[in-house]
């Protein structure tokens, strides 16, 4: 039989005791190895380690005898030159209140007046900041900040404002058991997974492209309607030769940071998908090359080797992009909450909001300002910090990789 797990009420005196000063091997192993005479139970523990500063704090139940718990305490940190506080108090840490959420802030660089404004928000819309950790230091530097006490909707609308006016990005997402669960990461290509628009590139060919971009500029801006923009340019690609397709494709660069985020979330069981207004003949060869498990674009017309100017079947425009989310979710038995979108166009603002987080990545300043999270750096592998993994987790699987080989 299971014996019950005792409990500290809040009236039952605890001790808090805490250690600093440079970090060195053994200090915990000594310190819970010396208080183990002293028959205290441990409530809580946190450990930090800056640039070998150490911050060691236990809390633990009240000794029969304090007077011994306090001379094993200080001894410890005379033994290792470190400075020691101990407070008493009674019961265990507050209750984590409602509304907990994972606060994450993308600054290159990150100012100090950009994290005050930020903790500023947080505590104007009644939150509190329980912990701080840093997850990446380059590309960018990215900070995580476990937040409780303020409702995740607001807190998202409002350090989004300010994020913007700091020049840093920032994301919001409620904390829970789902925020661990396997994601389906659906994504837009142009401008998005690869550098430039796969259309401009095939305008090239045809001698159109200042037109093609023109065009293609006035509709991410969402001033044309993206299937009427679809039709007049592929209009002016008619007569290309279709190897033109190929040399386009041979031609592409990815985002940086691209397959570093594809890899890397592929290891945790994520799924990936690319849904795009560019054309099949193109993104089938990209989902082939980066392993994603589905796509959806559209389809050129092809005559005798070469372009018709026409799109075979239905568009996909920005309504499809959210039902291709929604369909490939359907398929990967992934919840909708559970579906992470990334897109820079106005054909992209349906299938951002129908995620579970959408990100708008480098965007237009229309889509920028509707998405629930933007990044504006130009690497693509930020989007993992954005989901709990830090770039040491990344370097680390990369390496054990090769170690393996």
């Amino acid at each position: 039989m299971t014996e019950p797990v005792p409990t500290v009420h809040f009236t039952d005196p605890t001790v808090l005791v805490t250690l600093m000063g440079p970090d060195q091997s053994g200090v915990t192993t000594r310190l819970f190895g010396d208080l183990a005479p002293t028959g205290v139970e441990v409530i809580d523990v946190e450990q930090l380690v800056v640039r070998g500063r150490l911050i060691l704090s236990a809390l633990v139940t009240h000794p029969d005898d304090l007077d011994l718990l306090e001379r094993t305490v200080h001894a410890v940190g005379e033994h290792f030159g470190l400075e020691v506080t101990v407070e008493h108090g009674t019961g265990d840490n507050r209750a984590r209140r409602v509304g907990r959420a994972q606060v994450v802030v993308l600054g290159s660089p990150l100012r100090p007046a950009a994290m005050a404004a930020l903790a500023q928000g947080i505590k104007d819309d009644g939150g509190n900041i329980d912990r701080i950790v840093r997850m990446a230091r380059y590309p960018v530097t990215a900070i995580r900040m476990e937040v409780s006490g303020a409702d995740p909707d607001r807190l998202q609308a409002d350090l989004a404002a300010i994020a913007h006016e700091q020049g840093v990005d920032v994301a919001v997402q409620e904390n829970g058991i789902l925020r661990h669960a396997q994601r389906l990461v659906v994504m837009d290509v142009d401008s998005t997974l690869i550098q430039g628009e796969v259309i401009e590139m095939i305008a090239a060919h045809a001698g159109c492209e200042a037109e093609v971009a023109r065009i293609t500029e006035s509709a991410m801006r969402g001033e044309l309607d993206f299937g009427e923009s679809l039709t007049a340019r592929v209009a002016l690609l008619e007569g290309v030769d279709a190897s033109a397709l190929d040399a386009v494709y041979e031609s592409l660069q990815y985002a940086k940071g691209a397959r570093t985020m594809i890899r890397t979330l592929k290891r945790l069981g994520y799924r990936f998908a690319l849904v795009s207004g560019g054309f099949t003949h193109i993104i089938e060869k990209i989902a082939a090359e980066l392993d994603i498990d589905y796509f959806a674009a559209n389809e050129l017309e092809v005559v005798d080797g070469r372009l018709t100017g026409r799109v075979v079947g239905p568009v996909v425009d920005r309504a499809g992009k959210a039902e291709a989310l929604r369909r490939f979710a359907a398929e990967a038995r992934i919840p909708v909450k559970n579906t992470v979108a990334i897109g820079d166009g106005a054909n992209d603002l349906d299938m951002l909001a129908a995620s579970g987080l959408g990100i708008a990545f480098n965007a237009k300043p229309l889509v920028r300002d509707q998405a629930q999270t933007s990044v504006n750096v130009p690497y693509l592998d930020t989007i993992v910090y954005l989901l709990g993994i830090t770039r040491e987790e990344v370097e680390a699987a990369d390496e054990a990789d090769l170690t393996d080989i």
